[in-house]
């Protein structure tokens, strides 16, 4: 099973069609948890890191692999992620991965997380990347599958 955790609310009815696509062409190959918890908005950084850590805690168990999409991570072609991929899978039946917020991680969050992954050094919107992230995830099956996918 793989969860994908993320910080704040998609409202853009466009962006939620497209999200709603990759959940209907991955479930042919994981059964995908997406959670959303509020994006704090508040402006002191320690305050806001640390509501957004709680909220997301919730969410997590002791059987969870975590890795965090973050831009300090180990940045791979969709090739290799397909390949990490599946030997993440062979050894952890739950994968769980987090978009934080704007602000990044609480501390506590890098901490318990295996690995972070990198999808660029660029900024980018986090509705935007919530979709980025589910077309690649949905590339690494079809990698994985050897099945052809239009590039």
């Amino acid at each position: 099973m793989i969860k994908l955790i993320v910080v704040g609310k998609i409202k853009e009815k466009y962006f939620t069609d497209a999200i709603k696509e990759y959940e209907k062409r991955l479930s042919k190959y994981t059964k995908l948890n997406i959670v959303e918890v509020a994006d704090c908005g508040i402006e002191e950084l320690d305050k806001s890191l640390r509501i957004e850590k709680d909220a997301i805690m919730k969410h997590l168990s002791l059987r969870d692999y975590i890795i965090l999409l973050d831009v300090k991570g180990q940045e791979m072609t969709s090739v290799e992620m397909a390949k990490v991929m599946a030997d993440r899978e062979m050894n952890n039946s739950n994968i769980t991965f987090i978009i934080g917020g704007s602000n990044g991680f609480h501390q506590d969050i890098y901490n318990i997380a295996k690995e972070k992954w990198s999808f660029s050094k660029l900024t980018f919107p986090h509705q935007l990347f919530r979709i980025m992230f589910l077309e690649q995830l949905y590339r690494t099956y079809k990698i994985r599958n050897n099945e052809k996918y239009h590039k």
